[in-house]
């Protein structure tokens, strides 16, 4: 089995209980959720996000809580450096997503390790490091970090796997990191996924299959190589449909849990049917 999800929508009044019933819609047994807008801090209490009723429509249509994916806000940047305020509010932020994952029961909260801003890769890797360590060091949950493979696009930490591998070397809780492999990102990072086995051979080495926590499934609108990340349609872009349905139903992947990402199509979610066209 494949457990291939998409992302969903998290909103009034229904919030967790809509998410699922989205995601079953699309004929998905995974989903990935923000907990609120990505792009700022404003979070409902999580009394009103209808998890019982989430977790007794999920228990009807045999959809684990082990395939419910959280992403983390994009505001979140640990490695800013210049900005030491901001890096700050990175962590007290992070530490209540903490919070939130455990209490909707989900295990898996996808992070982007941050970008430097100018003040160099070692230094914002530095930084991710120290602050990973004070979140973790204090928190009391069983969530793990998927740090997501970035795409290199302007001051990013983490596009390579060597960037990600010195980020889990420094965390004093390993054990609460793991990684979010994206197609779109990896390949705008130059990692050509016509190889695919090659580049999974690599990333074993390096990472280690067993802290692949999960997948973002994204056709990309650039060539190799680009650092642009830009997602694509699935089979419409430079990586293409045969890749990435490869990628899917690799036998070394069975049981990791894949996301789509992919645009919307004049203004419609796509997802039911590149969901279809996968399986």
């Amino acid at each position: 089995m494949i457990y291939l999800g998409s992302h969903v929508s998290f909103k009034a009044p229904n919030y967790f209980k809509g998410a699922i019933e989205e995601a079953i819609s699309y004929g998905a047994n995974a989903c990935m959720i923000y907990t609120g807008p990505p792009s700022n801090t404003r979070r409902v209490d999580v009394s009103k996000l209808k998890i019982d009723d989430a977790k007794e429509y999920m228990k009807e249509h045999d959809f684990s809580i082990d395939r419910v994916i959280v992403h983390a806000p994009y505001i979140i940047n640990l490695a800013n450096a210049l900005k030491p305020e901001t890096a700050l509010f990175g962590q007290e932020f992070l530490k209540s997503e903490l919070e939130r994952v455990h209490a909707i029961g989900a295990k898996t909260l996808v992070l982007h390790p941050g970008s430097h801003v100018g003040a160099g890769m070692d230094v914002g890797i530095e930084w991710i490091i120290n602050g990973l360590n004070e979140v973790l060091d204090n928190d009391t949950t069983d969530v793990k970090i998927a740090l997501e493979t970035m795409a290199g696009k302007g001051n990013e930490c983490g596009f390579t796997f060597e960037q990600l591998h010195k980020i889990y070397s420094g965390v004093h809780k390993k054990s609460r990191i793991g990684y979010c492999m994206d197609t779109c990102h990896i390949w705008d990072a130059g990692y050509d996924l016509n190889q695919f086995e090659d580049v999974l051979n690599e990333f074993d080495s390096i990472l280690g299959l067993e802290n692949l926590l999960c997948m973002h499934i994204n056709d990309s609108k650039n060539p190799l190589k680009a650092h642009k990340d830009r997602h694509e349609n699935l089979g419409k872009g430079y990586i293409g449909f045969d890749v990435l349905y490869s990628i899917v139903h690799h036998p070394k992947l069975e049981n990791v849990t894949k996301i789509l990402e992919t645009p919307f199509i004049d203004g419609k979610a796509p997802y039911k049917e590149e969901i279809s066209a996968l399986r």
